[in-house]
């Protein structure tokens, strides 16, 4: 009896082409349900997707140059520490850990830029000397995430909007950002879980998230409970609306929003926990949608 093999490899690329842009769009299973929704309506946004042409010229032709012209390469040899937390980040998230530099530029703490097929970890040292290992690997964690997810292009069209916005159409600029910053403050609780699944430490990682975002040095005393009720509530008042410009929500909203995540079953499930009587993860999106929602 023969058994009927589909030897048509064109057919086979389609198919796993095809897999591959589903699996951008959906994200991995912990992404955020509210960003997963948010993301879809970018491929249908004219000036993001006129946003999104013009930064894959830029970084083709000029940005990827300029970025990497003061850079050096990140190796086993050179700055070991962070391949080496670039490793146990990439080997817990199962993800394929992108080309890495090191980068003089202040502006640049960790983060992920390129375009789909050519992703590239930039890594400023300083900042990497105030985390310990397990936060380093927390940090470059969130930013593989960014991979996982399909987020590199979105990112990278944020990022210059914002620092280059004279190579970019006028008339697109301004609606371009404000729809990327509310997709990627959406993106960004995406990807403190990843943090999280990576590190599985949740004090490690909101020790991170708090220095990443407050510039604390390393073996700075943080305490999650005193830091949040140092803080104004984040949903009164008017400074709320300031984070309609903003591209990560305000700290205690990550916090809160991770700790819910924590508190899942799909996080019991993946630590090896009983995940009985435990929220589904659409309830926690549910909840986490009311609480960055801005309005």
């Amino acid at each position: 009896m023969s058994v009927g093999v589909d030897f048509d490899f064109t057919r086979w690329i389609a198919s796993r082409r095809g897999a591959m842009e589903q699996q951008a769009r959906e994200g991995a299973a912990y992404a955020f349900g509210g960003e997963r929704k948010f993301r879809r309506t970018l491929m249908i946004a004219r000036p993001v997707t006129m946003a999104l042409e013009a930064t894959t010229r830029l970084w083709r032709d000029v940005a990827r140059t300029e970025l990497l012209g003061t850079a050096v390469k990140v190796t086993d040899q050179q700055y070991p520490r962070v391949a080496e937390a670039a490793k146990v980040a990439g080997a817990a998230l199962r993800v394929r850990v992108p080309t890495i530099f090191a980068a003089p530029s202040s502006s640049i703490k960790v983060k992920v830029l390129g375009t789909d097929d050519a992703p590239h970890l930039i890594v400023n040292l300083e900042l990497a000397e105030k985390l310990d290992d397990t936060e380093l690997v927390a940090a470059i964690a969130h930013e593989l995430a960014h991979v996982q997810n399909g987020h590199i292009l979105y990112t990278t069209a944020l990022h210059y909007l914002n620092n280059s916005a004279a190579f970019f159409v006028r008339w697109v600029v301004q609606p371009a950002i404000m729809t990327l910053q509310a997709w990627s403050r959406r993106a960004e609780v995406t990807c403190d879980r990843a943090s999280l699944l990576a590190v599985r430490d949740l004090e490690k990682v909101l020790g991170a998230l708090v220095k990443l975002e407050l510039g604390l040095d390393k073996g700075s005393a943080f305490n999650p409970e005193e830091y949040l009720r140092s803080l104004p509530d984040v949903k009164k008042g008017l400074g709320r609306y300031a984070e309609l410009f903003r591209s990560h929500p305000y700290v205690p909203k990550r916090v809160q929003a991770l700790r819910l995540f924590a508190g899942s079953a799909l996080y019991a499930q993946v630590t090896g926990q009983d995940p009985t009587g435990k929220p589904s993860l659409t309830d926690v999106d549910k909840q986490v949608g009311e609480l960055i929602s801005v309005f």
